[in-house]
């Protein structure tokens, strides 16, 4: 069995004048991060930290040609430190900044270069979502391939996660969405996955606790309720990004990355419309395995019996996100076939975490009912 590990150190403050002053935060530090947050809720007096802010580099999710561009401007400054504050997109593109070499992004994905860690990092999520403060995996849309792809490796863990819930208080609604959804996926697919043991189903099910129990308050309350209760988030996705750093997730992520990478849906969204429908695949294929089990703590979360878990859950997040067919962000009929494809080509690192192997058909069958 793979062995439990938690590696960031992680601390807690309520917002970021405390952590920098905690951390000195000066002149042998490179923050990166948006100009938005940076403005909102990091400016301080004598700030001496050399700044670099992602949007410059492109918009959207990351790219190996956005990355390139960092590093190339990165690599002109001395720093000791990466201390990265932002969501995903930052935090993923801040984990390669700490590496020796000279190679592009394209050359630390190909698997075909040694990779050291050279400078210390600092990760600071401004989202809920992505649990990558927790985790030793960067995701990159590599241009050429036309699909996301995921850089795992010990050297790209953090030395400290820091969680500062008064950065979240500005987050638009869907982006908060998104973000939540990719954590409480992330939950999911950790507890299924052939790794998951009982420590990391521990902090997946308190995960689905806090998000799905936010959820039916913020569904109870309005939307504005979130900010009463985003702490609670930003430690659901930690913890989920425990648990899945620990045993990986699945068919989800993977079938998800085609149309994140081709048609730019944002990461959550993508997997939102994947979700329910691989896990009912995984059902059919076997039923009486460990999803009976996450089938009954859905059950006394939801309030419904078990087999109405699927549909209660579709029902509770189209509250908070609705879905729309495939087809409505341009994807093609002709597609279904190259995107199966494009997932078993390119993401077999993720595959081989199904709760149960899915074949090529039966992918095609879960776009096909998508589209």
């Amino acid at each position: 069995m793979k062995p439990f590990r938690i590696v960031p150190q992680i601390a807690i403050y309520q917002n970021y004048g405390e952590f920098a002053d905690a951390f000195s935060i000066g002149s042998d530090d490179l923050v990166v991060t948006n100009e938005y947050i940076y403005t909102a809720g990091m400016q301080r007096d004598n700030d001496q930290s050399k700044r670099i802010f992602q949007e410059k580099y492109g918009v959207g999710e990351p790219s190996n040609h956005m990355m390139d561009a960092m590093l190339a401007d990165v690599r002109k400054h001395q720093f000791k430190r990466v201390v990265a504050v932002g969501g995903g997109t930052v935090i993923d593109m801040a984990k390669l900044l700490t590496l020796g070499g000279n190679h592009t992004a394209a050359e630390y994905f190909s698997g075909q270069v040694e990779l050291r860690k050279e400078k210390e990092l600092l990760l600071i999520p401004t989202t809920c979502g992505t649990g990558s403060e927790m985790t030793n995996i960067s995701i990159l849309e590599i241009k050429e391939q036309n699909t996301k792809k995921g850089l795992a490796t010990d050297v790209l863990y953090a030395d400290y996660a820091v969680l500062i819930p008064g950065l979240l208080k500005s987050l638009p609604f869907k982006v908060f969405a998104t973000s939540s959804i990719d954590a409480l996926i992330h939950a999911t697919e950790s507890f299924v996955a052939p790794a998951s043991n009982q420590i990391t189903e521990l902090f997946g099910i308190r995960a689905l606790e806090m998000i799905i129990g936010g959820y039916q308050q913020i569904v109870d309350k309005g939307p504005e309720h979130r900010n009463v209760i985003i702490e609670d988030f930003l430690l659901a996705s930690a913890y989920a990004g425990i648990a899945f750093g620990n045993t990986g997730v699945g068919a989800v992520h993977a079938l998800s990355y085609p149309l994140g990478g081709v048609y730019h849906v944002p990461h959550g969204e993508a997997n939102q419309q994947l979700f329910t429908e691989v896990f009912k695949a995984y059902k059919r294929i076997d039923p009486v395995g460990r999803i009976t089990t996450l089938e009954a703590h859905l059950s006394k979360l939801l309030g419904v019996p078990n087999a109405s878990v699927w549909k209660e859950l579709d029902s509770l997040l189209e509250s908070i996100l609705p879905r729309k067919p495939l087809r409505e962000y341009g994807m093609k009929r002709a597609e279904i076939e190259t995107f199966a494809d494009s997932v078993l080509e390119n993401q077999q690192r993720l595959l081989k975490n199904n709760y149960a192997p899915l074949s090529r058909q039966q992918m095609v069958d879960i776009y096909s009912q998508l589209y």
